[in-house]
């Protein structure tokens, strides 16, 4: 089963903000973790700096830290709660995003209702069904627990039309689009040198190795040439034992993860839980049509010019080899970062009542600033 044409993303309308915001964003995500949230927000910050913008970060590493169970390399803040209050009046921002639903977000909600402020917040990862698919816990509870902590948010932010009829149907509100967008000048089409000794045509992977992103619906498939698999996470000894034909290279970063990406025939999307899927785009830009499930995600980003839909992932693979990589780089470039970051000013809601003036702390630090020479 394939997909109907779908159109282009739709431009961000211009900010309506007429004069240069400082803009909080909360949390739980963030470095040292590389995922497409942590990705979405560093580089959304960039870009709205550039725009005049100031975006600081209230994050993890500003407090003290567990692991995060069945997850030890994320860390969540312990018991925030009035270490977050400092930051955030020092900080003094015209606006709060709340990113996450982690012990960070719920203690900003709190604060935010406290105060009277208002605050957006985002839909970055579809919670209910990855607590459901790592420990049982019914759909209809979780999403009860996630419909609550969105439920004040003046808008909540979702990547894709899909995920928003999803949402309202379930009883969520005040629901606004905010798309991604792709690094154009990193990921290029270019030489196909890494990894030459590898058949092909190389079907290739690149996200987080956990259960959630059901890759082995990609690697148990019967496909000519070569399944390449880039990244880490906790199922890699398993998989790297399960299918020792793969090629499994690791995590790369930068312009390395792009040479990864143009190596590659075939970006292989094996994921039904995502709410987005950047990697699709940072495919796409570096030439490599999708083979993917026609789910949510997918159906908004791919059109059947650059990607292949089908319930049969593998017949997917073999009619994605056929599309052509030129038309895949002039549909990524339909997803800017610049639009993204236009979009989320648009949407985030500023408060227009000053911070109780009292004397900054001088132990306290301050929520961080973006920094666009550093993280």
């Amino acid at each position: 089963m394939s997909s109907s044409p779908l159109p282009r993303p739709v431009p961000a309308p211009p900010p309506s903000h007429d004069r240069s915001l400082r803009l909080l964003v909360v949390t739980d995500a963030w470095y040292p973790q590389v995922n497409g949230v942590v990705r979405t927000l560093d580089t959304v910050a960039r870009e709205a700096s550039l725009l005049g913008h100031t975006v600081g970060f209230v994050t993890p590493d500003q407090f003290l830290t567990v692991p995060t169970p069945t997850y030890p390399e994320i860390r969540l803040a312990l018991l925030p709660g009035r270490r977050l209050g400092r930051l955030i009046q020092a900080f003094a921002p015209d606006a709060i995003h709340i990113a996450t639903e982690g012990p960070l977000g719920w203690s900003a909600r709190r604060l935010c209702l406290k105060r009277g402020l208002p605050f957006t917040t985002a839909y970055h990862t579809r919670f209910p069904e990855y607590v459901k698919a790592r420990f049982g816990v019914p759909l209809a509870l979780t999403y009860r627990i996630v419909r609550h902590f969105h439920a004040p948010s003046r808008g909540l932010l979702v990547a894709t039309r899909s995920l928003y009829d999803e949402l309202a149907g379930r009883g969520f509100v005040n629901l606004r689009q905010w798309s991604r967008g792709v690094d154009l000048e990193r990921f290029t089409p270019g030489p196909k040198d890494v990894l030459p000794d590898l058949p092909r045509p190389i079907f290739t992977y690149v996200g987080r190795l956990a259960v959630e992103k059901n890759i082995d619906a990609f690697l148990a498939l019967d496909l000519p040439g070569s399944k390449l698999v880039v990244g880490d996470g906790p199922e890699m000894a398993r998989l790297k034992a399960t299918y020792p034909k793969a090629h499994f290279a690791g995590a790369r970063h930068g312009d390395d993860l792009a040479a990864y990406f143009r190596a590659g025939d075939v970006f292989v999307f094996p994921s039904r839980t995502d709410t987005f899927g950047l990697v699709m785009l940072e495919a796409l830009a570096c030439g490599l049509p999708v083979a993917a499930f026609p789910v949510p995600g997918p159906l908004d980003i791919l059109s059947p010019a650059v990607g292949a839909m089908d319930e049969d992932l593998a017949a997917a693979c073999r009619r994605a080899l056929a599309l052509d990589p030129a038309a895949c780089r002039e549909h990524a470039l339909g997803f800017t970062w610049a639009a993204t970051a236009a979009q989320f000013v648009h949407n985030i809601a500023p408060f227009h009542q000053d911070w109780p003036a009292l004397p900054k702390p001088a132990a306290v630090q301050a929520a961080i600033p973006y920094d666009p020479e550093g993280k």
